[in-house]
């Protein structure tokens, strides 16, 4: 943040201590706002938390009107959204020719295994979906990086990934065969504040059919989605055989036609970045066959800190259009995971979202490189 208005912001917080001046009203009713020049002066990772009652004044809503709007935001909300010049606030952002577009969700990471949080929300990323993490993530802070995830991997007895990269602890291994072993692992995880449950199909030791099916009936009895590392056809298709509701990847290996349907009304994981082979095209039938297509990058396999440009060039090769790419970053995971606080930029929501140069429905690649970031 720059001195000029990082000074700005501290006078006027001295005495915004509540949002009285952030309600909806003509212009003409409220004391003149304080001008802040342009979106500019402000670095990459605002934070809304720590900003005077504030109107982003401008800018069109992605997937909303032609029309630009106002934006206010207070105390790390989104307070009120309306015509330009009818919210009053504070401090005034001139976003003028900008987009907004919410801030990202990357559906399959491990920000344990990569710590990068900050990082991250900087580059876009505002919340993530972890896939596999020591116990210790249940009490781990991630600060403004909105974090929900897994815990350790459910596996076998020394099953992927406990003899490699997930050697401390990135595996809750049973017994192969033990089916009430498998159910007590999902009860274990869920107590401790697992979001979803995840079991690997990977060379190795493995558990069984009958406890895959048990993991996945006791997933749903808690109201929390299975998700699957499934690489292959034959893997992707027991995935869905045991009542999966998400491949963690879009498979490398060619799908048949039985595979692609099974999986029609479930969702995918793109991660096409991180594995490459047949994904890209594994991921443009699935989409055409109607699965839910979710932005995913594997960080901590892959390195990008924030939005991956590379991910999205990818899901373009896929025949995913720009609405739809920004769709698998915001509302399509937002619904998936329960986020409900993010995904849209909507009074009441979180103050979590992106100002850029163009508009990401027409050229999706501008949610890369964000102006600024709002959380």
């Amino acid at each position: 943040m720059t001195r000029r208005l990082r000074t700005a912001i501290i006078g006027l917080c001295l005495s915004a201590l509540g949002c009285g001046g952030c309600s909806t009203a003509s212009t003409s009713e409220t004391p003149p706002a304080v001008l802040v020049e342009t979106v500019d002066t402000v670095t990459p990772a605002a934070d809304a938390g720590a900003l005077a009652p504030t109107v982003y004044r401008g800018a069109r809503l992605s997937g909303g009107g032609p029309d630009p709007v106002d934006v206010a935001v207070a105390n790390g909300r989104v307070l009120a959204i309306g015509p330009v010049g009818t919210v009053a606030a504070e401090v005034v952002v001139d976003v003028t020719g900008r987009w907004l577009a919410p801030g990202g969700i990357d559906s399959h990471g491990h920000v344990v295994y990569a710590p990068a949080a900050s990082a991250l929300v900087a580059g876009g990323i505002v919340a993530a979906v972890d896939h596999a993490a020591p116990p210790a993530f249940f009490t781990t802070d991630f600060g403004a990086l909105h974090v929900v995830g897994s815990g350790p991997m459910i596996t076998a007895t020394m099953g992927y990934p406990t003899q490699g990269w997930g050697a401390d602890g990135y595996g809750r291994e049973v017994i192969v065969g033990d089916v009430p072993g498998a159910v007590a692992a999902v009860d274990a995880l869920v107590a401790q504040g697992a979001a979803l449950v995840k079991v690997p199909l990977a060379p190795g030791a493995r558990l069984t059919t009958a406890q895959l099916e048990a993991i996945a009936a006791r997933a749903h009895v808690h109201g929390k989605k299975l998700s699957v590392h499934a690489l292959t056809d034959a893997d992707a298709a027991l995935a869905a055989a045991i009542g999966a509701d998400v491949l963690a990847h879009c498979p490398t290996e060619p799908l048949k036609d039985a595979t692609v349907t099974a999986w029609s009304t479930r969702a995918v994981i793109a991660t096409l970045s991180a594995f490459g082979g047949a994904s890209v095209a594994n991921l443009k039938r699935l989409a055409q066959a109607g699965a839910t297509v979710l932005y995913g990058t594997d960080f901590g396999n892959t390195t990008v800190e924030g939005i991956s440009p590379a991910e999205i060039g990818l899901m373009q090769q896929a025949g995913i259009s720009g609405s739809a790419i920004l769709a698998a970053l915001t509302t399509a995971p937002a619904a998936f995971w329960g986020l409900a606080d993010h995904g849209a930029i909507a009074p009441g929501k979180r103050a979590a979202f992106l100002v850029l140069a163009k508009d990401p429905g027409v050229d999706p690649l501008t949610l890369a490189a964000p102006v600024t970031v709002v959380r």
